[in-house]
């Protein structure tokens, strides 16, 4: 048998070796099994505030749970299509977006990276050296001494530790399930940031409606001005009721000027969104008074599958459950199998020769006899922070039930109040029109006209801010629902630590 062939068989027999031992010990992995928190035990087929008996005259109604449920674009259900081009552009180039999206990939090469520890090390490399030993060792045993040598080298290293506790396998879990977890924070933050761009959205509409009634309200009062002044000019008035009608106008002018502060501020945090320098982007003037639509909230035992906290929350807790895996391998001693050859000769011409091979191959062991308990502290550590997780997974459910059941009262109690401030609206534009009866009559002063028409001007403003609360209300139910999300675009272990990234989750 030659070298090559008796190599060759070393070499086999190593690699079976190890192969078997791997397969003897394969279903060994330390650590607590995961099991997923049990949702709370939710008796009710509907939510609370969704079942406040009111007639559909008295305002806004939630959809009936059995309703299909949103799915995807979630804004199309306010049919508005400048927000639903606002939101395209969002979800493209908002820049908050493309960060969580990064940190998504930078948790899937963790995958990627903890997977590679299942791989032996391989080292290879080539050196040449030339040297010259003293002709002056006394008692040497070296026949060259005095002489001049070289050594060509070209070695090939190879370590390898076996997962014989699981700690490879728990580490890589965890890393699966801590993308899965940035998964499900992508989506959180997708979601908030289409929901600051609707709210947004209203708000320039509820200013643009402000705006047409200050103007009008503006012009209203010049007319009135108008009168006060031939009035006074034809000896039938008093110079204080101009003077109060100017005063009036003024202050309705002023106002009317200060709506464009926050209509300006409103489109410049849209343009940030949208990913857009402010100085270039621009939303026409339109005023709009939107209604709500009827939004389908599905059954409460459906909102842990939709919001996509819970998924990061529970996620994370078992990420924090294979991280208590790898504390327990480490009480365990740790197996390293190693070999080396290569070639090796004092001249080149003979380097790739057969008698120029060389070999090694060995086992080893490590095993920490005391560090001062460190790996107890350690998976104490761990345990805590599991606990922790596991309650911030409940507050988090918790929580979500809360943001439901206030969205859905606010949204509903808005819109009653906004049909009795509607009736507050005709009721002070009858008590103004009274009381420009009684002045032109000569009955009471001008003083009580102003009193009613700033009352009619309060009023409008009311109902106009009520209006777009009740739709920053909607956006929220929508958001406290999860959007158009639910955990079945929550991709798998196996998609999450895919080569190439699901067409769910790649960006332009």
């Amino acid at each position: 048998m030659n070298t090559v062939e008796r190599n060759r068989k070393i070499w086999k027999l190593a690699a079976g070796a190890g192969m078997s031992a791997t397969l003897l010990v394969s279903g060994c992995r330390l650590g607590p099994p995961y099991k997923a928190p049990a949702p709370p035990a939710i008796t009710a087929p509907n939510y609370k505030e969704s079942t406040v008996n009111f007639k559909d005259a008295e305002g806004w109604k939630v959809a009936s749970p059995q309703d299909a449920m949103i799915r995807g674009k979630w804004w199309e259900v306010f049919n508005e299509p400048e927000l639903n081009q606002l939101e395209e552009q969002l979800n493209v180039n908002n820049e908050n977006i493309k960060v969580s999206f990064n940190n998504f990939m930078a948790a899937r090469a963790v995958i990627a990276q903890a997977r590679s520890q299942y791989w032996p090390t391989v080292t290879g490399g080539a050196s040449w050296n030339r040297s010259r030993s003293s002709a002056n060792l006394t008692n040497s045993s070296q026949a060259n001494t005095g002489k001049t040598s070289s050594l060509w080298s070209i070695p090939v290293d190879i370590s390898w530790t076996p997962d014989f506790w699981g700690r490879i396998r728990n580490a890589v879990r965890e890393s699966e399930y801590s993308a899965q977890a940035s998964a499900a924070d992508l989506e959180l933050e997708k979601l908030t940031e289409q929901v600051a761009l609707a709210q947004y959205y209203f708000e320039i509409r509820g200013q643009d409606s402000l705006q047409k009634i200050l103007n009008e309200t503006v012009e209203a009062d010049k007319k009135t001005l108008q009168t006060a002044q031939g009035a006074y000019e034809a000896g039938t008035g008093d110079y204080i009721a101009v003077v109060q009608a100017q005063a009036t106008v003024q202050s309705a002018q002023s106002s009317a000027i200060n709506v464009g502060l926050l209509r300006a501020q409103y489109e410049h945090a849209i343009a940030m969104l949208v990913g857009k320098i402010a100085t270039d982007f621009s939303i026409p003037v339109r005023p709009m008074v939107y209604t709500p639509p009827s939004i389908p909230t599905g059954m409460p035992s459906q909102l842990i599958e939709r919001r996509p906290d819970v998924a990061a929350a529970e996620r994370t807790l078992a990420a924090a459950n294979a991280t208590i895996g790898i504390g327990y391998g480490a009480f365990f001693p740790q197996i390293t199998l190693t070999a080396s050859g290569g070639l090796e000769s004092s001249t080149f011409k003979h380097l790739f020769d057969l008698p120029s091979g060389f070999w090694s191959i060995g086992p080893g062991i490590s095993q920490t006899l005391f560090n001062g308990w460190l790996y107890r502290a350690e998976l104490h550590q761990y345990e805590a922070i599991y606990n922790a997780d596991l309650a911030t997974y409940r507050q988090t459910v918790l929580t979500a039930f809360q943001q439901v059941e206030d969205s859905i009262s606010s949204t509903r109690i808005s819109s009653q109040q906004i049909l009795a401030q509607q009736e507050a609206v005709k009721s002070t534009e009858q008590f103004l029109d009274l009381q420009k009866q009684r002045y032109d009559l000569g009955v009471d002063p001008y003083i009580n006209v102003v009193i009613a028409q700033q009352a009619v001007l309060n009023a409008q403003v009311e109902l106009n801010t009520l209006q777009v609360q009740q739709m920053l209300y909607s956006v929220q139910l929508v958001q406290a629902l999860g959007g158009g999300w639910d955990h079945s675009q929550l991709p798998t272990p196996q998609q999450a630590g895919a080569k190439q990234p699901s067409a769910a989750y790649t960006m332009q």
